[in-house]
């Protein structure tokens, strides 16, 4: 697997800027993916060096379309901590 599969997309909400402030990135991983495989993609990828991550698997919510019910897609979310004084530029709008 490699490293841009790894790494889906940046979760942006207003919890995770607030995440953000303590050198917490929040991202949507891939379903098959663990903490090492995670923290050494955001390595290769941004040049930085991760400390620790968390990873849990968020369940889909129930919905409903035309009185149809149905739920949305369930998805895996990592929580990497950077080291002090380190940043993604990519969030910081550089």
């Amino acid at each position: 697997m490699n490293y841009d599969s790894i790494i889906i997309a940046p979760v942006l909400t207003e919890k995770t800027n607030a995440l953000r402030e303590e050198g917490k990135y929040v991202f949507q991983v891939d379903a098959r993916t663990n903490k090492t495989q995670v923290k050494e993609a955001i390595r290769k990828l941004f040049n930085v060096h991760p400390v620790s991550c968390a990873i849990m698997n968020v369940k889909g919510k129930p919905k409903r379309l035309r009185n149809q019910p149905g739920y949305t897609s369930s998805w895996k979310k990592a929580i990497v901590k950077l080291e002090k004084g380190e940043t993604i530029s990519v969030f910081e709008g550089v």
